[in-house]
Formats: C-alpha cells, sequence, structure tokens
C-alpha cells in the first residue's frame, strides 16, 4: 500500500496516523501525490477501482462526501467508475443522493476528457457530442443530489464547472455560486470556479479574477486555505498572458509571501488529507514571480509530492515541478 501510495517506501506520520511521509531515496526525488497521500482514501479509491460499491460505502465513513471536495475528486478520477455507479444510483434508495454526487462528478471528469484540452476551434464535431452528452447528465444527476440533501455544498461546485463547460450563462453561475457560498460562506472550491468563469477566456474581463480573489482572501480568517485564491489568481493571470515572465514583479512576489504567511504557513492552517495541493498552488505561483524568499520552504515542506493542480498547465508538469524545485 505504502508504494501505491508514493511510488516507494513511506512511513507513518506522528502527527496523523492515517498519512504518510515520504522516505525519498535520493535528494531530489519528485513523485505525483496518489490518493491524497492518506491511507483511508487510498482504501476508498481502490473499492472504487474494484467497483464494490458495498466497500465505498464502508471507506466513505471516515469522510463527508457533501463537504470533501478532494475526496470526491478522487473518486471522479477513477476510470470505470461510470460503468457500475449507475446501479448504485437506481438499486440503493439509502445511499442515492451519495452515489448520484459521485456519478455527476465523474461524468464531469469523464467529459472534459472526452473533450480534451484542446482549444475549442480543435474539438471535433464528435468530440463535443460526447462532452455535452457526459454534462447532462452530470447537470440532472448532481441537481438531483442537491434537492436530495441540500445541505451539501459539493454538488453546487460540480455545477459551477459543468455550467461553465457548457457556457450556460452569467446568471446561471451567479445563482449556482450563491447556492454554494449559503452552505459554506468560506469554501475555497466554489471561489476557484468563480475565478476561473472570471477568466477572459471564459467570458470575463481582465483583471476581474485578480480583483475577486483579493477580496475574498482579505475576508478570511488567518490560517485559512481562502489565501491560496491569490496564488490561483495569479497562475489564471499568467496562463491568459502572452507573456511567460508576467508575474516576475516585486508587488506580485510580495502579495504571494504574504498570503502564504496569512494561509498555508500560518500555525493555524490544518494539514488534512491533500494539503499538498494548497502547497503546489504557492509554489507554482511563487516560481513563477521569481520568488527567492518562501519558495524555498514551500517546496521543502512538500518534499518531492506534486498535484496535478495546477502543473497540468503546464506541458511537463513533473519535469517544471522539479526545475522549479532545483530553482527554489
Amino acid at each position: 500500500m505504502f508504494q501505491k501510495l508514493f511510488g516507494r517506501g513511506g512511513e507513518r506520520s506522528a502527527d496523523d496516523p492515517h498519512a504518510l511521509n515520504v522516505l525519498r531515496r535520493r535528494k531530489n526525488a519528485v513523485f505525483k501525490l496518489y490518493a491524497l497521500g492518506d491511507e483511508q482514501v487510498l482504501a476508498l479509491v481502490e473499492a472504487a477501482e474494484e467497483g464494490d460499491w458495498a466497500a465505498v460505502k464502508t471507506a466513505l465513513a471516515p469522510f463527508d462526501l457533501g463537504r470533501d471536495h478532494r475526496v470526491l475528486a478522487e473518486l471522479a478520477e477513477v476510470d470505470g467508475v461510470q460503468d457500475w455507479i449507475g446501479r448504485a444510483v437506481e438499486e440503493d434508495e439509502e445511499h442515492r443522493a451519495t452515489a448520484l454526487l459521485i456519478s455527476g462528478a465523474r461524468h464531469i471528469r469523464w467529459g472534459w476528457q472526452a473533450r480534451t484540452a484542446a482549444r475549442a476551434v480543435h474539438v471535433t464535431q464528435e468530440q463535443w457530442r460526447v462532452f455535452h452528452e457526459r454534462f447532462h447528465i452530470a447537470e440532472e444527476q448532481l441537481l438531483q443530489a442537491a434537492e436530495l440533501r441540500p445541505e451539501w455544498i459539493t454538488p453546487w461546485c460540480g455545477l459551477l464547472t459543468s455550467g461553465r463547460g457548457m457556457s450556460l450563462g452569467p446568471a446561471v453561475h451567479e445563482a449556482r455560486f450563491d447556492a454554494a457560498l449559503r452552505r459554506d460562506p468560506l469554501d475555497l472550491e466554489s471561489r476557484v470556479e468563480r475565478v476561473l468563469q472570471l477568466q477572459p477566456r471564459w467570458g470575463g474581463e481582465p483583471g476581474q479574477a485578480l480583483a475577486f480573489a483579493r477580496e475574498a482572501a482579505a475576508g478570511a480568517p488567518e490560517g485559512h486555505r481562502l489565501g491560496c485564491l491569490i496564488a490561483t489568481a495569479h497562475i489564471e493571470e499568467w496562463v491568459e498572458s502572452s507573456d511567460p515572465d508576467c508575474l516576475e514583479n516585486p508587488v506580485i512576489q510580495q502579495e504571494l509571501r504574504k498570503a502564504a504567511e496569512r494561509s498555508i504557513l500560518h500555525h493555524d492552517y490544518e494539514l488534512r488529507p491533500g494539503w499538498q495541493e494548497d502547497y503546489n498552488v504557492f509554489a507554482m505561483a511563487l516560481a513563477l514571480s521569481g520568488e527567492s524568499r518562501l519558495a524555498p520552504r514551500v517546496f521543502r515542506e512538500l518534499r518531492g509530492a506534486y498535484t496535478p493542480w495546477p502543473w497540468k498547465y503546464m506541458a511537463q508538469p513533473e519535469e517544471t515541478y522539479a526545475r522549479f524545485r532545483r530553482r527554489a
């Protein structure tokens, strides 16, 4: 199990009995984090890979899938879930909302896979057809899950993603975003979706997303994950820009340092399963800005672990992470 989590040996953390630390066999080992680096999440993912609904329900016991975006995302990434989760939706009335949520999340991920990451002009008609077919299913299922469990926020965050992908427009986005915030006023993931929606490539105006991120982060308690929104917004600014050095600015470096110190590097920040993604967001933003004071600490805390988000924006995620890490 340890080798599957990290691609090499591991040991338990003294702070969290379910977390594993990497035993690096060489100084500069780099690896992709799997199953949030957590034994309980790994058990859940393995049950989903086996198509064992009973085992999935048992493995879900430690988690609140209606609020834990990261755990839901791990299930959505499992190939083949779409082949068996429909039976759970139809046959398990007691856990139908959970099955609908998992299925909806998986169909979003499955839809993006059909569309691919290509620019819209390069997506074929058949790819668009499959994409919309899967997203329509996701929309229907997530809306049903939200109706069955009105206190859950994860269906609404998924609906923000599907609405953006299907270009449902600002009115729909605003309504769904408001619904998410009513359930958790400090939710990070729904605000990340908002930052994406406000990008020019999705119909927003230049600078709009960054202004939103600054306002949201300013209202967050110290040690809260919402500080990651600043790093996310700057990364998105970099994605939109034709200048690869657009973040190399002392003002941006200072803003990123303050956001990191107030969030991931604050003593009140909670190291929950998948915390490495928050650190990776700052690692990428700090590296792109050329910052050299905090970047070494952030990369050091990661101990070589990189996450698909946000490094998916790079043509070679692992190699780019490793290069930035060596420079830090």
